[in-house]
């Protein structure tokens, strides 16, 4: 009964408002398909995906979590800096001293770093005095306590990843959540559309049935009474395909709400027609696993990356109960163009310590950043285990209402033979317009069910693909 609804439907009502559009095509060419007359779910839900706001905050999330990122990386970066001061004061040249640094850092704490030095004047300070051609370094930096296996550029560097792995599975559910709730207001327009032709049906009968009594009446084979409970009916199907009709445009609406075309709004023509995909097409197209496999969640990975980044502060916090040495030594010589130059006999070292007494904010810092990873690690257990719940009502979801659509379905191939065999009986004079409307309305209550339950076992696939939080799309 269904599959016919949809087949009267594409006769009955014409115009649509837009299917598919490519990511390139204009707003002109929307325009010029606007005649097409079916809107499917797949072209529908393509539109949506492509074009919907929320989406495209999503996909910037992303770009933003890149950026972060990249910047993390900046930290490790080689750099170069130079220094000039110069004193000039009543014709005495005071002191003229250039220092110039290229410096590499590494992974871990150290640093390597490469200088050249070029000081002068009256009152230059000694200790900075350096050849006529000036003075060349090379050494390395070295922290002894803190900072050697990790610090804030290496932990911002690794936060900065998990924190991109997190965004990403993140986008993925902002992005089944918009097409699951995309998919459900179309399955509800298609419901109300499909109710709506069948109530037009039942009016349409009812309005024909009561033109046939009235001529019988005319004709003297039936009593004047018959009429008026003829009417009745036709007036109660006239009502309910009002409300029917009503509830179809409100449904339409809703889908509008999804629908966008380069940040502007679009709404379906009223005289659009959805069209309910077969389990077996829905499946496919939403690219449903039917499994309780969660290690590709995007719910999983999004607190699996979330409790790497929680890791790196408690490692952070753990570092910084050390105590803070740095080494430094440097190679000196006047002749940058040998490198025999540069040996034990002319250095330049030191040896830097700070270590706080009492480490309060220190030892605060860990307590707190393995609060954090604790309370992140209850998060994932528990939403581990109700995620596998969920995927398991979904597929008995999915089980029960594939059965319970068979068997309302062969209820209403009986109604309609039953209804056959009451109007048969009607034309031989052997039954009443009252069996007819009897038979008729047990019939309409058993589509109207048939709808219903065709809706919910497709409304099963859906929870199923928002439950395991899928966002790409058969092509």
């Amino acid at each position: 009964m269904i599959h016919l609804a949809k087949m009267k439907f594409r006769n009955y009502i014409f115009g649509f408002f837009t299917s598919y559009i490519s990511i390139g095509l204009s707003f002109g060419q929307v325009s010029d398909s606007l005649n097409r007359q079916v809107l499917s779910f797949p072209e529908y839900l393509g539109l949506v995906k492509t074009y919907h706001p929320t989406i495209k905050q999503a996909n910037l999330r992303l770009t933003m979590a890149e950026g972060n990122l990249l910047k993390s990386r900046g930290a490790f970066d080689p750099y170069f800096s130079s220094n000039l001061e110069r004193k000039d004061f009543k014709g005495s040249e005071y002191y003229d001293n250039l220092n110039a640094v290229f410096a590499i850092p590494t992974w871990f704490g150290v640093e390597l770093k490469s200088s050249y030095e070029n000081n002068s004047g009256e009152f230059l300070n000694p200790q900075n005095t350096t050849p006529l051609d000036g003075l060349y370094n090379i050494g390395v930096s070295v922290p002894l306590g803190r900072d050697l296996l990790i610090n804030e550029r290496m932990a911002n560097l690794k936060k900065a990843k998990a924190f991109m792995l997190e965004t990403e599975a993140n986008r993925r559910l902002i992005v089944n959540d918009i097409l699951s709730n995309a998919s459900e207001a179309y399955f509800r327009w298609s419901e109300a559309k499909i109710k709506e032709e069948v109530y037009l049906r039942a009016y349409e009968n009812a309005l024909e049935r009561a033109n046939a009594v009235a001529r019988t009446i005319l004709q003297g084979q039936e009593a004047a009474i018959d009429s008026v409970e003829a009417n009745i009916l036709v007036q109660s199907r006239k009502l309910d395909l009002e409300n029917a009709s009503l509830k179809a445009n409100k449904a339409r609406l809703v889908v509008s709400n999804f629908l966008w075309l380069e940040n502007i709004p679009l709404e379906i023509n009223s005289n659009a027609i959805p069209v309910l995909p077969e389990d077996d097409e829905i499946a496919a197209f939403l690219n449903l696993d039917m499994t309780t496999d969660l290690n590709n969640h995007p719910k999983i990975v999004a607190l699996e990356n979330k409790l790497k980044g929680l890791e790196v502060d408690v490692d952070l916090a753990r570092n910084n109960l050390l105590p803070r040495v740095e080494l430094g030594y440097n190679f000196l010589s006047e002749d940058v163009n040998n490198l025999d130059n540069f040996n034990t006999e002319n250095y330049k070292a030191m040896l830097n310590i700070k270590f706080p007494l009492f480490l309060r904010k220190e030892r605060g810092e860990l307590k707190l950043s393995k609060a954090y990873f604790e309370n992140a690690q209850l998060d994932f257990v528990n939403e581990s285990l109700i995620l596998r719940n969920k995927i398991e009502a979904a597929l008995l979801e999915i089980e029960s209402y594939t059965s319970q659509s068979e068997i309302i379905s062969q209820m209403v191939r009986k109604f309609e033979t039953m209804l056959s065999a009451e109007e048969r009986k009607f034309e031989a004079g052997e039954s009443s317009i009252f069996l007819i409307n009897f038979r008729e309305q047990k019939l309409l209550e058993s589509q109207i069910k048939e709808i219903d339950l065709k809706v919910q076992e497709l409304e099963s696939y859906l929870g199923l693909f928002n439950v395991l939080g899928i966002s790409d799309l058969a092509e």
